[in-house]
């Protein structure tokens, strides 16, 4: 079997290094690089593994130049790398506009240029009706990508992922409760009935493959999970710790969304549910506008979207025993 190379940008993140220790024990890569700009985090995480397959480069997916001096010697690319704090993008939206769409820009031109097989790009739940600066961002990195989708041939292939928050994860509420009840202080939720998808880390890595595995050009694919409101999130962590941190309710926040969104409506009239999964078709019409005023669909009124409200909605005894498996929270009870 012919061995090749893997590029994770933003591989010190969250996503990043969970999906490399997977990469390791996978003979189709015979090298894995690592791309990001955190120099500390690099060392640490080479330190943590001392394994020669693994190649580290300092690199800003904002700058073609480190972009091209990485991409030039890979196979396929998982790019990760993302501004996707929500009030930080708030506050700062060009600095979105530059990592999020121009940045993957960057690495999809590059990759085109370079030949490379396969690209998958992660995306977010908050592309979908988007709200917020991040969520526009992360928008238009998808349009993006499917737009260069058009252009290549089937030897080389373009497609996504997305996904919510991540349990436990650096955007995920779950360490900010567990800090709560460790220093006795009240949990502070938004509203109890806003929802969230609870996708562990394993399950995330486990779309990227996926997707790795079964995309045609321009797919998105999104991994079926079930969700939890956050009251009955607080409350089974706070019976967890066995804590007696009281639920106080401080309203939106900037840029938040009440509940996740993974498939619009309009999307799903072009989705194929696949079980566990729904892929979401690239659009490959050209640009004749005739085509677009006269190929309509008039069966959107009859679907629904895929968002953390209408999925299976957990109880707190299930997530009692999902929690209970989360390294984050294992971490925190040892």
């Amino acid at each position: 079997m012919k061995k090749n190379k893997l590029l994770i940008t933003g591989g010190t993140g969250s996503f990043g290094s969970a999906y490399l220790e997977r990469a390791l024990h996978l003979k189709k890569f015979s090298e894995i690089f690592i791309m990001s700009r955190d120099e500390k985090k690099q060392d640490d995480l080479r330190r943590k593994l001392n394994n020669e397959k693994v190649k580290f480069f300092i690199g800003d997916v904002r700058d073609i130049d480190s972009v091209n001096q990485v991409v030039k010697n890979v196979d396929y690319i998982f790019h990760a790398a993302a501004l996707k704090q929500v009030p930080s993008c708030e506050f700062f939206p060009i600095e979105a506009v530059k990592t999020n769409i121009l940045g993957t820009e960057n690495i999809l031109n590059s990759a085109e240029f370079n030949s490379v097989k396969k690209v998958v790009i992660l995306s977010t739940d908050k592309a979908d009706y988007p709200i917020n600066a991040m969520g526009m961002s992360k928008a238009l990195m998808e349009k993006v990508m499917i737009a260069k989708s058009r252009m290549l041939d089937g030897n080389h292939i373009f497609c996504g992922t997305r996904y919510g928050n991540v349990m436990g994860s650096r955007g995920s509420v779950i360490p900010l409760f567990i800090s709560q009840i460790k220093s006795n202080m009240d949990l502070t939720i938004t509203d109890p009935n806003m929802t969230r998808f609870m996708m562990s880390l394993k399950d995330a890595i486990d779309l990227v493959d996926f997707a790795f595995e079964n995309a045609n050009q321009g797919d998105i694919f999104v991994k079926k999970a079930p969700a939890a409101t956050v009251k009955v999130l607080a409350d089974a962590l706070i019976e967890i710790f066995n804590s007696k941190s009281k639920i106080k309710t401080i309203g939106i926040r900037h840029g938040e969304k009440f509940h996740e969104t993974l498939v619009t409506k309009e999307e799903m009239l072009k989705s194929d549910d696949l079980g566990n999964h729904y892929r979401i078709n690239s659009d490959s019409r050209d640009l004749n506008y005739n085509k677009y005023f006269s190929d309509g669909n008039t069966k959107i009124k009859n679907t629904f979207e895929y968002n953390s409200s209408n999925t299976e909605l957990l109880s707190k005894e299930k997530l009692i025993q999902i929690l209970l498996k989360l390294p984050a929270v294992k971490s925190e009870l040892n």
